[in-house]
């Protein structure tokens, strides 16, 4: 995706047969995986699918001991079962500060992920969702960003607004999710200026046994199978300094779409509501290391909303 997380976001309701693709809503969304790979959790990085107990994160005295990390196991940049994403790195960061020893709860994040993690009590902390979730108790944001407008260099198209003339005839790839669950806002802010029928849908679920399963609508702007594509940030990001082929990023225009539709956000930290203790030891580690964390960022390649990202020097 969201993509990235999914049914955090706001956002409105677009006709499944009008997309051609089984889109049956657009709310804004920043990431969802299917749920095909198994649930387990393993202290650090997971070598394999091992189903275990899940521990306490308290020990017999009532202390923490444990950092428990709610996360999808196959969902670069963010996060992947060996640990690689920045999400798992900034989860060792604040883990080491805190003292405490990080062991994750992996489920493919789709509908139903805060239900299934926290609401369980199967982990204490997701590591990236929407500032203004009602389903958590949120940190302060520590990154706000925004969707991203993804072309070929090549192409010489320059596409940053949605009120751009060239998008008539263009192909425009976006995320959806079909089914009953939540669609990026790109779907919304396209069907307003009658471009549905120059949509192309990727599912952001994609196939669960290939990796990162929205990384398909990025290979598909460096295929050429569409013109351009609106990316969640992280997303493009990531995989545009990973092209073979350069790509140029440009931030989505209008950043709100009248009367209401953001495409940009804050993303905070969750854990449940109510668990304003941890909350609030969670934001003095992310307030002691602001510094690494925007280094963190950027080495993923993150696009921060008011920043000019290093994918669109040269433009």
């Amino acid at each position: 995706m969201t993509p990235r997380r999914t049914a955090m976001l706001t956002a409105g309701v677009i006709v499944a047969a009008l997309l051609g693709v089984g889109v049956a809503a657009a709310r804004a969304s920043q990431r969802g995986r299917s749920t095909r790979a198994p649930y387990h959790l393993e202290l650090g990085p997971v070598r394999g699918p091992i189903d275990v107990h899940v521990p306490s994160a308290f020990d017999a005295s009532g202390k923490r001991v444990l950092m428990r990390v709610c996360e999808d196991p196959n969902n670069m940049p963010f996060s992947n079962a060996h640990g690689d994403g920045f999400e798992n790195k900034l989860a060792d960061m604040l883990g080491r500060d805190l003292g405490l020893a990080v062991s994750y709860s992996w489920l493919p994040e789709r509908r139903g992920f805060v239900r299934n993690t926290l609401k369980l009590e199967n982990c204490d902390v997701i590591m990236g969702i929407a500032s203004a979730s009602e389903l958590v108790l949120p940190t302060q944001p520590y990154y706000r960003s925004m969707y991203m407008f993804v072309t070929r260099r090549d192409r010489n198209l320059r596409v940053d607004s949605f009120d751009d003339p060239a998008l008539r005839h263009l192909r425009i790839g976006i995320h959806v999710t079909g089914g009953d669950d939540a669609n990026p806002p790109a779907a919304q802010a396209l069907a307003k200026r009658g471009l549905v029928s120059r949509i192309v849908g990727y599912p952001v679920y994609g196939d669960y046994d290939d990796a990162d399963p929205p990384a398909r609508l990025l290979e598909a702007v460096v295929r050429g199978a569409v013109d351009v594509a609106v990316v969640w940030g992280p997303l493009a990001g990531y995989y545009a300094r990973r092209s073979r082929v350069p790509l140029r990023l440009a931030p989505v225009t209008p950043r709100i779409e009248l009367p209401f539709l953001p495409f940009s956000f804050d993303i905070s930290l969750g854990v449940r509501r109510g668990d304003t203790t941890w909350r609030n030891r969670l934001q003095g580690a992310l307030d002691r290391h602001r510094g690494e964390i925007h280094q963190l960022l950027a080495a993923y390649g993150v696009p921060l909303d008011g920043q000019r990202n290093s994918a669109e020097k040269g433009r």
